[in-house]
């Protein structure tokens, strides 16, 4: 695709304006559940995390596009108000992995629920939209969801 048509910046409009909606809808959730934005994006980031240990710091920085020294401070915060707890890595001395205490469980548990039936209320705007940018790029979208993977330097040959 060359140049974006009227019909692009449309779709464009749509899906940024569906999307910060849902951003705004999602904080204004998290407030009314006693925690700041943060603390629902650092809670779902432990409890989303693949490895059942927890994820490390570094990790959670990663997620919430922070640097480290934001992330402990975040991590700081919620450890106090209860939320979340360190526990030492078992694999490494220097690590340190970040798990929900029971409140913080049941505060993301209770939010996810409404997440999910706003997220199906998205979807039939976010099919389309896919749809169409299938249809007018012929390859479609990658086949790969989330965040892109970083780009390596390759070797030079």
């Amino acid at each position: 695709m060359d140049h974006p048509t009227d019909a692009d910046f449309q779709r464009l409009l749509t899906l940024r304006s569906a999307l910060r909606r849902f951003l705004h809808w999602s904080e204004e959730q998290a407030r009314a559940a006693g925690l700041t934005p943060a603390q629902h994006q650092l809670l779902l980031a432990v409890r989303g995390h693949p490895d059942p240990r927890g994820p490390r710091i570094a990790e959670i920085a990663d997620y919430l596009a922070l640097r480290h020294h934001s992330a402990v401070e975040l991590i700081d915060r919620a450890r106090d108000a209860g939320l979340v707890r360190r526990e030492a890595d078992p694999d490494s001395r220097s690590a340190v992995r970040i798990r929900l205490t029971p409140l913080g469980a049941a505060k993301l548990e209770a939010l996810a629920g409404t997440h999910m039936r706003e997220l199906a209320q998205l979807a039939p705007t976010m099919r389309a939209l896919w749809a169409a940018l299938e249809r007018d790029d012929g390859r479609g979208p990658t086949p790969k969801a989330g965040r892109p993977a970083p780009q390596r330097a390759r070797p030079a040959q």
